[in-house]
């Protein structure tokens, strides 16, 4: 699945362009699995751990190159966005937009990481700190959508001087698509599943006004997750 589906956007980030890898579909599915895997065997792995793979195997045979790698990780959960890296993981932060670096999360932690290892800290510590809930379809089901964010800066010399180039990957692990009579949602749970299929609907509509031809407006505005995405 990584090769097939993955691998070019990983390698487009690498040159410079940002990317954005996510699973979709109802809950239950196997999303956070296709995601994220097992451990071991390494054939398990998901298509997080294999861009962490490919990214420092790159980064570590470049030549007259010097790389940055910084990770970020974060959550949507009720419309709200929350850093999953945060020593107070709840609190709700800000979207903000300018001019340079476009729609970005005000005092979203992001750590400099130099391995697989360390990037791979990064996300299980963020992990610990995601909302799950138990549904009837399933035991662990992710109650927000995350996004880990993976930004890889390289510069390099050449006749015409020195040259940054910047390229970002987004990774996101969406939450189930749900219908309440399946799920058995009530409360907390039901309240969770409508912003859950509220955004994921606004996504949804982003993506068809995104590849037709005829469509003059796209509605990133409509949810958290699109904007974010945009």
């Amino acid at each position: 699945i990584y090769d097939v589906c993955a691998s070019s956007v990983v390698e487009s980030v690498l040159n410079g362009y940002n990317g954005t890898i996510f699973a979709y579909g109802q809950t239950g599915a196997g999303k956070t699995h296709t995601m994220e895997g097992r451990p071991d065997p390494p054939t398990l792995r998901g298509i997080i751990p294999n861009s962490f793979q490919h990214i420092f195997e790159y980064v570590s045979s470049a030549q007259d190159q010097q790389f940055l790698v910084r990770a970020s990780y974060l959550e949507i959960y009720n419309e709200e966005i929350r850093d999953l890296l945060s020593k107070d993981p709840k609190n709700s932060l800000e979207l903000k937009e300018n001019i340079d670096s476009g729609v970005y999360v005000k005092d979203l932690t992001s750590f400099v990481v130099k391995n697989v290892a360390e990037i791979d800290h990064v996300m299980q510590a963020g992990k610990k700190n995601r909302s799950v809930g138990a549904t009837l379809m399933n035991a662990t089901s992710s109650r927000s959508h995350s996004i880990f964010t993976i930004v890889v800066e390289c510069g390099e010399s050449d006749d015409r001087g020195d040259h940054i180039r910047v390229g970002k990957l987004n990774l996101v692990d969406l939450a189930g698509s749900e219908r309440q009579s399946k799920t058995g949602a009530t409360g907390d749970r039901l309240k969770e599943a409508t912003k859950i299929n509220l955004s994921l609907t606004a996504l949804g509509n982003v993506i068809t006004a995104l590849v037709d031809a005829k469509s003059s407006h796209i509605p990133y505005r409509d949810s958290k997750l699109t904007r974010l995405l945009q």
